[in-house]
Formats: structure tokens, C-alpha cells, sequence
């Protein structure tokens, strides 16, 4: 079967998540992209594009496999006359109706960030079935549609919200955690100090104001590790990354984006401990990749992080307040050095391309199959 996997913003993990699966998916995957910048404009104006691209391609597709960052509804608009019969999907990697949006951002300062949100609702309501990369992204999606639908002037569209629904499922996302393994260096350090890791974008959704403040707490209390600050950063970072850097002096021994996947994971394989501090996580990507490396989890209870990783078993990896966490890393700085370490990335590898590949090829086959008998 042809399928058409439309990534209107292919950087970062969305390249990863697209290129992951049509490097081992049984159907025939043709990839129409754009480059990862611009986000809002890709939002606005990538299905214009992307829809000529798929034109100009000549593709007589199965299925459409598109994702969140762009206007469904004016790709539909562009493509309906050429592609009549083809069912359209798409899948939310995040949705701006939930994510947490920086104070300082202008849109949010000239209250204009609701409009983000209303195209992921049309675009859901455009397509033909929407996925969601776990379980509580598709939870707090519903939960938080009729508070978002409820601020418009009429006409509010709450009755949309179970067809949402009824036409709604949770399909994980893939990673490639097997080229993590193959990876592993041949020697790992040992008579070492507890590593504690940062390998999240540098942004302030992934609040590293508490994992800093933690640390430096710590820090204060005489306890001995040493830091890595990975992740993506940009021009204009939050000031804590620069101002805790110095604070924490020598204990810092990498501090900034590596860009080199063996590189990227000699650090995650050296680390030992990955406290969490998210005010968002969809998924949590970087947190599967780093306790895949054998990394020891410390998370808030809430967010995607018990979908990973299940209460009540995995009770003694959360928090819920400041003191906890510090308590937390404390104690996982003790586990992460002793010669038997709990195997907490038993409950990530179920999510290696080498599985989720054909939980895809599966899912996409039958929503084609279903489509073919209904049509």
C-alpha cells in the first residue's frame, strides 16, 4: 500500500518519528516535508505547500498520514478534486490547545495564541481519524476542549466534541532505540561521580528552573556529582541555563546541543541519573532515550511520564513537591553507582521501531481496508 507521511516540520524528533518509520514499515512510504523552522508559519501556510508538493509528485496515494503542525484543512482544500477516495489521518505530536506557552511570547502578550489551538481542532475535525501519541495527550486533549471551545462568542462547536472522539485512538510513537544500543561504548566509567543529565530542548516548557534549582540545592549540601547539559538551544534560551552553568562551576562537564548521535549517545550511556522537571511532555522522548541508556528516572507524577513508566510499580520514581524532588535525586545518585541497578528501561524498549513498525503497518492497513468497504 502507498502512503503519503506529510511532516510539514521535519527537524528534531518529528524527522526521527517520520524517518523511523519509513525505514522499516512493509508499505511503500513517500515522505512530503518541509524544513523544521517557522513553526507558526508552518501552522499557517505549510499545507499550502505541502499539498502542491504532493500534487507535483503525481503519488496516487492509499492513505495520507499527516501531522499536526499545519492547517489540515486547507491541505484537504488543495488536494480534494485530485485525491477524492483516500482516507486522511492525522497524528498530534503535540497540540497547541494544551502546550504551555511562554509568558514572553508576543502572541501571548497580544492575545493571539488561541488561534494555534483552533487549527489543531479544525484539523482534527477535517480528518478522517486522528491519532495521539499517548494516552495522556489524548486524555488531556478531550478534557481540555470544552473550557478552549467555551471562550468563543456561539457557535461554540461542543457538540463536535464526540464525533472527535469517536473517530480518535492512541498509537505510541517509535523510536530508534536499537541505534542507541549499538552505540553503547565498550567500557563504561566506573570509581566515578554520579552524572546527572539535562537532554531536553532548552525551552521553557521543559521548566529548567526547578531542575536547576534542585541541583543547586544539592549542590549547597556538599553532595558530589558532576552535570551534563545536552538539548537543543537557541539564541534565546531561558537565562537559567548561563546563570546556574556558572553557579555549579566544575561540576558542569558538557554544557551545550551535541549534534553527533554517537556523541549524543556516549553522554546518555556515561550518565546515571535524569531528574525531570517537564511542565509538558506529550510523550517524553528524551526521557525514554535516556533510561533506554540506563539512566535512573526521577519524574513528576503527572504528564505522559506513567504512561512510560506505571504506577503503582514505579512508585519510588516520582515527586510531587520541591523537597521530594531533591529527596528523589538524592537517593537515585545513591542506586545509580551501586553494582545492581534496577532495569528501568524494561519498560521502554516495547517502543523500538523493531515493535512499533508493525503496530503501524497494522493500524494504517486496517483504517485502509475499512475505508475500501465503506467507500
Amino acid at each position: 500500500m502507498k502512503i503519503a507521511l506529510v511532516e510539514p516540520f521535519y527537524t528534531g524528533s518529528h524527522k526521527a518519528w517520520a524517518d523511523g518509520y519509513a525505514a522499516g514499515s512493509r508499505h511503500d512510504i513517500t515522505l512530503f516535508t518541509m524544513p523544521g523552522q517557522h513553526w507558526k508559519w508552518r501552522m499557517h501556510g505549510g499545507g499550502i505547500t505541502l499539498a502542491r508538493k504532493l500534487l507535483h509528485s503525481g503519488l496516487a496515494p492509499d492513505l495520507i498520514l499527516a501531522t499536526d503542525m499545519m492547517d489540515l484543512t486547507i491541505f484537504i482544500s488543495m488536494i480534494r478534486h485530485h485525491i477524492r477516495s483516500v482516507p486522511v489521518v492525522f497524528y498530534f505530536h503535540e497540540n497547541q490547545i494544551c502546550y504551555p506557552w511562554s509568558p514572553a511570547d508576543r502572541d501571548v502578550q497580544q492575545d493571539r495564541d488561541q488561534h494555534y489551538g483552533f487549527i489543531n481542532f479544525a484539523s482534527a475535525m477535517a480528518a478522517d481519524v486522528v491519532l495521539f501519541n499517548s494516552l495522556f495527550h489524548h486524555r488531556t486533549f478531550f478534557d481540555a476542549l470544552p473550557a478552549f471551545l467555551g471562550q468563543f462568542p456561539g457557535f461554540r462547536s461542543h457538540e463536535h466534541i464526540a464525533v472527535l472522539q469517536k473517530k480518535s485512538d492512541v498509537l505510541p510513537l517509535g523510536l530508534d532505540l536499537s541505534r542507541l544500543g549499538r552505540l553503547k561504548p565498550a567500557r563504561m566509567r566506573s570509581n566515578r561521580k554520579p552524572l546527572v543529565l539535562w537532554n531536553h530542548r532548552w525551552e521553557y516548557d521543559k521548566n529548567p528552573d526547578d531542575f536547576f534549582k534542585a541541583l543547586l540545592m544539592l549542590a549547597d549540601e556538599g553532595a558530589d556529582f558532576e552535570v551534563a547539559v545536552l538539548g537543543a538551544n537557541f539564541k534565546q534560551h531561558p537565562r537559567i541555563f548561563d546563570e546556574a552553568g556558572k553557579r555549579l562551576g566544575r561540576r558542569v562537564i558538557q554544557f551545550g546541543f551535541v549534534d553527533s548521535p554517537a556523541e549524543y549517545a556516549r553522554w546518555l550511556w556515561r550518565s546515571d541519573v535524569i531528574p525531570v522537571t517537564a511542565r509538558q511532555d506529550f510523550f517524553g522522548i528524551s526521557v525514554a532515550e535516556a533510561v533506554y541508556c540506563g539512566c535512573y528516572p526521577v519524574l513528576p507524577a503527572r504528564l505522559a511520564y506513567p504512561d512510560l513508566f506505571p504506577l503503582p510499580e514505579c512508585r519510588r520514581l516520582y515527586y510531587r513537591t520541591m523537597p521530594q524532588l531533591v529527596k528523589r535525586i538524592r537517593e537515585a545518585m545513591k542506586h545509580s553507582v551501586m553494582p545492581e541497578k534496577e532495569d528501568w528501561a524494561r519498560y521502554i524498549r516495547p517502543f523500538d521501531w523493531s515493535v512499533m513498525t508493525d503496530r503501524y503497518d497494522d493500524m494504517l492497513e486496517k483504517i485502509i481496508d475499512k475505508w475500501k468497504r465503506y467507500d
